[in-house]
């Protein structure tokens, strides 16, 4: 009799043991999957939004440009090239824009982002220099917001 309870011990410990390695192993597992999903989410945020900020940058230098040929030449052809160029690199950046949207929950990032497009964009708005210098500075000041509003969410 005592063969017989050794054998059903054994059975028993080992039933146990597979069932706790097995939980355990499906713990292990999860675990590996969350942070190779959060690692993969970090490095797509981070490809996105130094893109968008190369694009807004882009944007700025293109909205400079557009500002400075149309009060050489209103009518010429190099401001009608860089309008064209400016309204191009709008559109890239409205397109990282939204690659920004898709990326984050985080408000403030959003915001920032948009803010940053915006103050772009009125770039080439400004009645004079000193206007135009203004809003450069405050676009560039948007961008460097929106760079600080997504750095943690890449660290």
């Amino acid at each position: 009799m005592g063969a017989i309870w050794t054998s059903v011990v054994a059975v028993v410990g080992t039933l146990l043991g597979s069932v706790i390695t097995h939980v355990f192993q499906r713990l292990a597992s999860r675990r590996s999957e969350l942070f190779s999903r959060s690692e993969a989410l970090r490095q797509d945020r981070i490809a996105v939004y130094s893109a968008f900020a190369a694009a807004v940058e882009d944007y700025r230098h293109g909205q400079a440009s557009r500002w400075y040929r149309k009060r050489e030449d209103p009518d010429g052809e190099a401001f009608m090239a860089a309008r064209d160029e400016a309204h191009r690199l709008r559109t890239v950046t409205r397109q990282a824009l939204y690659r920004v949207k898709l990326l984050t929950d985080d408000r403030a990032v959003i915001l920032a982002a948009e803010r940053a497009h915006q103050c772009t964009w009125d770039v080439s708005n400004a009645q004079d220099q000193a206007d135009r210098d203004a809003r450069d500075a405050q676009a560039r000041l948007a961008i460097e917001g929106f760079v600080s509003h997504a750095a943690p969410l890449v660290r």
